[in-house]
């Protein structure tokens, strides 16, 4: 999207805002001063515009239940409802009009489209739940729409997800990453599967190169594709063709800026900061300047003629997720990108416990066999001190197995 085709969506957005009296949003604007949008600017937006939070997003729900104020047209006028996951707090509804709707599938097209996906070859394995989340479902009716033949895999075991992956000639899987590993993992004899692409999405990790080999050499060198998307903001990023562990933003659909966390002012290339998304295409139940808590390092990639803003190793964790260990930040991404390096490791916990007014942390491990465990552990424990500067126990549960996830793993315990 051109910067003039930006500027009139921002103008549209906040135009329809305005115009939705007593809203979140639109307390917001007319408080900052920006009480008209025919002259706006996006410099003049970003200055102005305060920044949404989750907990405002909570609190508005609260005294507007149960879907906040900033629905923009008729109740009646809204076809999808989906959920966060909770992963950070309360699980919020979330409603779409079926505009909006269309728009988030337009950008799974583009995902589609760059990933090099061909209708009528290619066949999509969906190995989810088909829960409340938005993310796969917006995948699913894309793929469907777009004419690729959808194979849905909700409520069945992994194992009968296997067969319906043989059965059906599945060309294409969309999944967690962790149940990819899981899946592939499951599978006795992945030579048998037609699967040569992994779209991987809902936590960090297909952005890391060890999580992506690991994925990869379980799916018999199938290429594993990363994006990201949050239920509040829709599909956000697809990955670069120049670099697989680089995710660009889909063009047209937000205004993106990456802050300092601290200052909130934008960082420079190279630098590291928070995403936050203005929802250009999601204009019936927007977000403005939302701060997303995901932390990502900019830069700039050219995508057929075109800059646009990226992040090298994709999403790099949440913000709220990290901790300090005797002064050294500590993401979960950072912990996978070493665990995931040891294929004799099946399942792990991060355990983050105080300890004489300091943080503390252990990792938990199930080793697939007894064999040359100690001699494991201490790799492991020698890899985690060189990466960090920092002695990480590590200790093998023997006698109890660590859960398997399914869906979105959640492997840091604070105690």
């Amino acid at each position: 999207m051109s910067e003039d085709n930006e500027l009139d969506s921002l103008r549209q957005l906040v135009q329809q805002q305005l115009a939705n009296p007593g809203s979140l949003n639109a307390d917001k604007l007319i408080g900052s001063g920006i009480g008209d949008a025919n002259s706006l600017t996006k410099e003049q937006f970003i200055e102005k515009c305060p920044f949404t939070t989750k907990s405002e997003i909570v609190t508005d729900h609260q005294h507007n239940p149960p879907f906040g104020s900033n629905l923009c047209q008729d109740l009646h006028l809204y076809s999808k409802l989906s959920k966060t996951s909770g992963t950070s707090g309360e699980p919020i509804s979330w409603l779409d009009t079926s505009h909006d709707w269309s728009n988030m599938l337009d950008a799974w097209d583009f995902i589609y489209s760059a990933a090099d996906l061909k209708i009528g070859t290619d066949v999509i394995y969906f190995a989810f739940s088909f829960g409340p989340f938005l993310g796969f479902w917006t995948a699913y009716e894309a793929a469907s729409r777009k004419g690729y033949l959808t194979v849905p895999g909700g409520g069945l075991s992994s194992e009968s997800r296997i067969d319906s992956i043989n059965d059906c000639g599945a060309t294409v899987l969309c999944c967690t990453p962790t149940y990819a590993m899981r899946l592939g993992e499951v599978n006795s004899d992945t030579s048998e599967t037609s699967i040569n692409k992994i779209i991987v999405a809902g936590e960090p990790g297909g952005s890391i190169p060890s999580i992506r080999k690991r994925i990869s050499d379980l799916w018999s060198g199938a290429v594993v594709i990363d994006h990201h998307g949050m239920t509040e903001v829709g599909p956000v990023t697809f990955q670069s063709s120049s670099d697989p562990c680089t995710l660009s933003v889909i063009p047209g659909y937000h205004l993106s800026e990456v802050i300092d966390i601290e200052s909130g002012k934008e960082v420079g290339t190279g630098e590291e900061g928070e995403l936050v998304l203005t929802t250009l295409k999601r204009s019936d139940n927007a977000l403005l300047r939302y701060r997303t808590g995901d932390l990502v390092k900019k830069s700039v990639t050219m995508v057929n003629g075109q800059e646009l803003l990226s992040f090298e190793g994709g999403v790099l964790g949440r913000i709220d997720d990290m901790v300090v260990i005797r002064g050294v930040n500590i993401y979960p991404s950072a912990i996978d990108s070493v665990i995931s390096e040891y294929v004799d490791i099946s399942e792990y916990r991060v355990v983050v416990r105080d300890e004489r007014s300091m943080k503390e942390i252990q990792v938990l491990v199930n080793i697939r066999t007894n064999s040359e465990d100690d001699e494991l552990i201490l790799k492991i424990e020698d890899k985690l001190k060189s990466v960090f500067s920092l002695r990480i126990p590590v200790k093998n549960v023997k006698n109890e197995e660590l859960e398997r996830f399914e869906f979105k793993a959640r492997r840091w315990i604070t105690e």
